[in-house]
């Protein structure tokens, strides 16, 4: 009897599920779908959107983000794009920010219940900060800021925009 027990005990525990592990972008996932918006910063007043998606079987999180800036105080109307991953590596999400002009920015992901908070890594140079935050009624708030070199916490706002979900 033990010796079909125990064979019947080693299939059991072979089937048996482990727990589910948490889910990294659980307080990111409030990003996913379409957004559209518009703000003002020290560019200018602006227009764009932005798209969240995942990725390779949900472990990577994909925005794709555009915005138009027109032309203001002599400056010429610009055309702004830019990819962010967002990815988990050794417990921690991280994110890689590129863009058309030329920008490579690492970023580390806090999660509150409000919102998400990405923040560069320590660097030789400014230092920059994206803020997204929950707002009623399918909207978010975005704030980008920046600190400049040798005041790594002195951050200041550069854009601020409200978006609202378009799907």
């Amino acid at each position: 009897m033990r010796a079909v027990l125990l064979p019947l005990a080693i299939v059991a525990s072979l089937g048996a599920q482990s727990p589910a592990a948490p889910d990294p972008f659980s307080g990111l996932r409030f990003l996913t779908g379409e957004w559209a918006g518009e703000g003002d910063g020290k560019p200018g007043a602006s227009s764009g959107g932005a798209l969240f998606r995942f990725e390779l079987d949900g472990k990577v999180m994909v925005r794709r983000s555009l915005a138009d800036i027109p032309a203001v105080n002599g400056r010429p109307a610009s055309h702004h794009e830019d990819l962010m991953t967002v990815f988990e590596e050794s417990g921690q999400l991280r994110a890689l920010y590129v863009d058309n002009e030329g920008h490579v920015i690492r970023y580390l992901v806090s999660v509150r219940p409000d919102g998400a908070t990405f923040t560069s890594e320590p660097a030789p140079g400014p230092r920059f900060r994206l803020t997204y935050l929950k707002k009623p009624d399918s909207l978010v708030t975005l704030r980008f800021e920046i600190a400049p070199p040798g005041k790594p916490e002195a951050f200041a706002t550069y854009i601020e925009a409200t978006t609202h979900r378009v799907k």
